[in-house]
């Protein structure tokens, strides 16, 4: 599956409304990878086949969730998803929050990380959102080299966020201002000024 990087043709992140069996047969087979080199958004063990297709089919299902896929040369390497608050949070229906983002490890080094992140961050500014949220554990070094590069802030550590190999880890919350609409600061917006 890697590619030399002088073979790479193109890289591009989609928004997922379905999945193709030949995309959900690629997207599981990244997202084990990821898990075993330890980005595996949550799962610390390689998961069956079936078990990441259910959760891939029920994500799509889910309405207040926007599945974006990442392809390198047309295979689906990586992916994330931007979760909006339910419609009973009025108070923070001006954030959004990227979860569940990654790239295979056989994948990166391409850009295709920061580009994906940046996919879901556009998507969430033009839908409305003008703070974008995230969480990620101590562990998972390369992701939050991108993400604080990107400008996320961090905002707090919890000492006991995840059981990681039988160990307890610390993880890293984040929030980044999106680019508000013209004619606004984002400070105004947040103040509600």
């Amino acid at each position: 599956m890697s590619q030399p990087r002088a073979v790479v043709e193109k890289l591009a992140v989609e928004i997922a409304t379905m999945l193709s069996e030949h995309d959900l047969e690629d997207l599981c087979e990244a997202t084990n990878a990821a898990i075993i080199e330890g980005g595996g958004f949550g799962w610390v063990q390689q998961q069956d086949r079936a078990v990441l297709a259910r959760h891939f089919r029920g994500a799509l299902l889910v309405p207040d969730r926007t599945m974006f896929l990442a392809r390198l040369d047309g295979v689906v390497v990586g992916s994330a998803q931007l979760v909006r608050p339910p419609r009973n949070n009025e108070a923070q229906a001006f954030a959004a929050q990227l979860t569940n983002a990654y790239i295979a490890p056989y994948a990166r080094g391409f850009g295709l990380a920061r580009k994906l992140v940046e996919r879901v961050e556009e998507h969430a500014a033009a839908m409305g959102f003008r703070v974008l949220n995230l969480d990620v554990r101590e562990t998972q070094e390369t992701a939050i080299r991108l993400f604080e590069g990107l400008g996320y802030v961090r905002w707090g550590t919890h000492p006991a966020y995840a059981r990681v190999d039988g160990r307890t880890v610390a993880g890293h919350f984040y929030y980044k201002l999106l680019e508000p609409g013209r004619g606004r600061s984002t400070e105004s917006l947040i103040s509600g000024t």
